[in-house]
């Protein structure tokens, strides 16, 4: 008897074209992201009014000593005896599903991260819920597309609706969206997945707009226009810009180096994480949860009693002559803060982070800046604001992004063109160190990036496995001809892999090369396996990337190459023409609109 879900898939391709059936999912994908970063985001709310609602703004808290600790070992607890599972870099993770994993993720990643994440934030954990939102939402997409046997790259484009909305409903952004998927998932926009994102984004958008308002998630009026004299000094704040990001991407990568040693110590790496960021938040409450209450006073003062207010909660306030000290303390600690954050245990994103620590960079640009006297006066608040592009494209990669993202969350559209200048020279500083994302330097040190590179592309989504054939003809190297020409009648290949008893590969015998004999049956006792084997042309190993095994094949103009695995053993054989007839048929596939 069929299941609901195969009936429900048959009623489906009878009575509903392929693309009306999409542009249904991404609706339904883009309704579910939005109600993720609703009841994400609402958690997250409670659990710090209930925490910090009643604390004293003018003077330092010793709880602030103690959340934190509380919330990463809560969430440990969770993801080790509930989840099961590891679910810390979200969008690093679906990277990894869209090039290695046919675009599929686990049911739990539709709700895991929305509680970790919650736990985390909640109790101070000064990270993002940006990407467990995405991933989430990615998670929506995939497996409503597994729910119907979709093809591979169906879900790619569902698992982007899904990431698409979770930006767009956060945010209530659209058009940053569908940048976001296009700039650091790599999802190509073409006809077939341009509608489906679209549909995602706005449905996620006008969802969020009921559940909480008009209320934007930072509040921004400009009070000063960008002038062109300001030119210069808005392409010195995108450089500096690049190079915070720089610094906070090689700070992050030698903090969870350092987490990684203790992976089979969870209380070691609990005691260390917390102990950090609890001293961290307790000298500086700005680091507690997201940051966005921080990034609104900045956003939103105008005078200093205004920008002092940042300082509440902490030994500096009061003092507003070290205003500039402590913003550029908590600049510098914001990374370590996130990084023990995640790397103690707690469940986080870096979008938040980046968002943060531009917004601070930007301020403080401005303030020094006009401290000094070095140029035309700055406003420090739009400045801020043209920060948190920089820092976010620098970090992502993803200039347009930032533009799009910063312009539609404060409609601060008037700033348009300072916001692309920033974001590009950020964006040109950054990759002058590092070529890849933060997101997707990881796999891009394992050759498992998805780019826009269609060929690289094509190559990463290959598995080596898919086009390994098995169904091989072994012989022993004492067989003597006569049953060598037996086995040749019934092998599929013109090559028979000549091996020892533990599966070694010794060589290969190639029916082109000994056809002047194999006709000859007086000779069929005289020559055996070893004396008719040859060295294969080249020799690939189960761990080679596609782009490699394409190359060896290049250069070995060979019709058939043996593939072995760690300890030598023969896995089998892969023919060019099967596996350029595959690469061929992913080019059109990803090329069809």
């Amino acid at each position: 008897m069929k299941s609901w879900a195969e009936q429900l898939n048959n009623w489906r391709a009878r009575h509903i074209s392929d693309k009306v059936f999409i542009i249904t999912l991404a609706l339904m994908v883009g309704f579910f992201a939005a109600v993720a970063a609703y009841v994400l985001h609402s958690t997250i709310n409670l659990i710090v009014r209930l925490l910090t609602g009643s604390f004293d703004t003018e003077t330092f808290n010793f709880l602030y000593l103690l959340y934190p600790v509380v919330g990463i070992y809560l969430t440990s607890l969770f993801v080790r005896y509930i989840v099961k599972d590891n679910i810390s870099h979200g969008i690093t993770r679906i990277l990894y599903s869209i090039s290695s994993n046919k675009s599929r993720l686990k049911v739990h990643n539709c709700w895991s991260s929305v509680i970790a994440s919650a736990i985390t934030i909640g109790f101070g954990g000064s990270v993002g819920a940006e990407a467990p939102i995405v991933l989430t939402g990615s998670a929506i997409g995939s497996n409503l597309g597994k729910i119907f046997h979709l093809d591979s790259k169906t879900l790619m484009t569902l698992v982007g609706c899904g990431a698409a909305g979770a930006i767009a409903g956060i945010f209530k952004a659209p058009i940053a969206g569908l940048v976001f998927t296009l700039e650091v998932l790599m999802i190509d926009l073409t006809m077939a997945s341009l509608l489906p994102i679209l549909v995602s984004c706005v449905t996620a958008t006008c969802f969020t707009y009921i559940f909480l308002g008009n209320s934007a998630l930072f509040s921004f009026h400009l009070d000063n226009d960008w002038m062109v004299e300001r030119a210069p000094a808005t392409i010195l704040l995108g450089i500096a810009c690049g190079l915070i990001s720089l610094y906070f991407i090689r700070t992050m990568n030698k903090c969870e180096d350092m987490f990684a040693r203790f992976h089979d110590k969870q209380y070691v790496k609990l005691i260390i994480g917390g102990s950090i960021l609890s001293l961290l938040i307790f000298l500086f409450p700005s680091l507690y949860g997201e940051g966005y209450h921080a990034i609104n006073l900045l956003l939103n003062g105008r005078t200093q009693a205004d920008w002092d207010m940042i300082m509440q909660n902490s030994m500096f306030a009061g003092h507003s002559s070290m205003l500039v000290v402590y913003l550029a303390l908590v600049l510098l600690t914001k990374v370590f803060a996130t990084s023990a954050t995640n790397g103690g245990g707690g469940c986080g994103g870096t979008f938040a982070p980046s968002l943060f620590i531009g917004c601070f960079g930007g301020f403080l640009f401005a303030r020094v800046w006009n401290m000094y006297e070095l140029g035309i006066y700055l406003p420090e608040k739009n400045f801020a604001l043209l920060g948190m592009a920089g820092v976010m494209s620098g970090v992502m990669h993803a200039p347009l992004t930032g533009v799009f993202l910063i312009a539609e969350i404060t409609s601060g559209y008037n700033l348009f063109v300072p916001l692309i200048i920033v974001s590009i020279a950020a964006y040109l500083t950054i990759i002058i160190f590092e070529p890849h994302s933060i997101y997707g330097m990881r796999l891009a040190k394992q050759g498992k990036l998805i780019t826009h590179h269609t060929d690289h592309a094509v190559l990463t989504l290959m598995s080596l496995n898919s086009v390994i054939d098995h169904d091989y003809t072994a012989i022993d190297p004492d067989m003597e001809l006569g049953s060598i020409v037996h086995k040749i009648s019934r092998s599929k290949t013109s090559i028979l892999p000549v091996c020892d008893a533990a599966g070694n590969l010794l060589g290969e015998i190639d029916l082109t090369k000994i056809r002047h004999i194999v006709f000859r049956t007086e000779l069929y006792h005289h020559f055996q396996a070893k004396q008719l084997m040859t060295e294969p042309k080249a020799i690939l190993r189960d761990s080679d990337d596609m782009t490699s095994v394409m190359k060896t094949f290049d250069n070995s103009h060979a019709d058939f190459l043996p593939v072995l695995d760690a300890e030598s053993h023969l896995k089998g054989y892969i023919s060019r023409q099967r596996l350029y007839g595959m690469y061929r048929k992913m080019v059109a596939d990803m090329s069809q609109e």
